[in-house]
């Protein structure tokens, strides 16, 4: 299986605070770090370094060409990733507090400037067998995601962040929904639900589909026909949770891309995701495949 994520591609500005800031309020930071970040790039790297075989496409501008040379330093493939002249680089104002929790502002900037020649053109590498990964941080969603099934691929969607727009993709399409609580809340239009209600709405409204809720602390359930796998934590230090569900995602596609059954592919991925909360920052505190494997022989 061959994965083409189409996502965003960001640079990521990290504001340490002590609280989240409140309305009306100047608030000065401790100290403010730049990374590489976005939905896409983040969830690539995830991938690459977990072993599958992924192209990387989206935009950048000319002040993003370091993003791309880390997805190539990662191992994923770049050549579906166009610089923009005259436009600047998605880029996303994190606040992050000691407690390792975090509040984002995302500015779309090329992002938001796909076209649809580029899906065609990326798209014509591509057929049954593999799959498309998307998020909701670019345009042209819905047209990346009709143009996978018209070439039998499979889709798997992270649904973040939740908006309007959201609501208008073809959401019948999608063959892996990977997402949080209240992501699952909002697509399955329920309010203040337990876990196990929001899966079952979901496997109504999508019986086709398998789907992935992610609850923070709680660890991570799948649901799909009458499957039905969990997974705890594994318990470590929280320094950033940034890209905590970005490596899930990714490792545990990675993982389906490896053959492995899904029970199997929770646990990887929950691992993975327990080594990237140790680490400050979004794109640069995703383990490798090595670095997961150690930490299974140690838990």
């Amino acid at each position: 299986m061959r994965i083409l994520n189409i996502g965003s591609l960001n640079i990521d500005k990290v504001y340490a605070v002590d609280h989240f800031v409140r309305a009306g309020e100047t608030l000065t930071a401790r100290h403010m770090d730049i990374f590489p970040g976005g939905k896409g790039l983040n969830q690539s790297i995830a991938l690459a370094r977990a072993g599958a075989e992924v192209w990387a496409a989206g935009a950048v501008g000319e002040d993003g060409a370091f993003l791309t040379q880390l997805l190539r330093d990662s191992g994923a493939h770049t050549e579906l990733v166009s610089t923009l002249p005259d436009t600047a680089t998605g880029h996303a104002i994190i606040q992050l507090i000691s407690q390792g929790q975090n509040c984002i502002i995302i500015s779309g900037g090329a992002n938001q400037a796909l076209t649809e020649t580029a899906i065609d053109r990326a798209f014509s590498r591509f057929g049954p067998g593999d799959l498309l990964l998307v998020q909701n941080e670019t345009n042209l969603v819905p047209y990346a995601m009709r143009k996978a099934k018209e070439q039998g691929m499979e889709i798997a969607l992270n649904p973040s962040p939740i908006d309007d727009a959201l609501f208008s993709y073809p959401l019948e399409l999608v063959d892996y929904f990977i997402l949080n609580e209240i992501e699952g809340q909002a697509i399955a239009d329920i309010r203040e639900s337990e876990p196990d209600e929001v899966m079952e709405a979901l496997l109504r409204k999508f019986p086709q589909a398998a789907i992935v809720l992610t609850l923070g602390g709680d660890g991570v359930r799948y649901g799909k026909g009458t499957d039905r796998f969990s997974h705890g934590i594994f318990s470590v230090p929280v320094v950033d949770t940034t890209a905590a569900g970005d490596t899930f995602c990714g490792y545990f596609l990675a993982c389906l891309a490896k053959a492995m059954e899904p029970q199997a592919a929770l646990r990887t991925a929950s691992m993975a995701s327990a080594l990237a909360i140790g680490v400050k920052g979004a794109a640069v505190s995703i383990p490798t495949w090595v670095q997961v494997q150690e930490f299974a022989t140690a838990h």
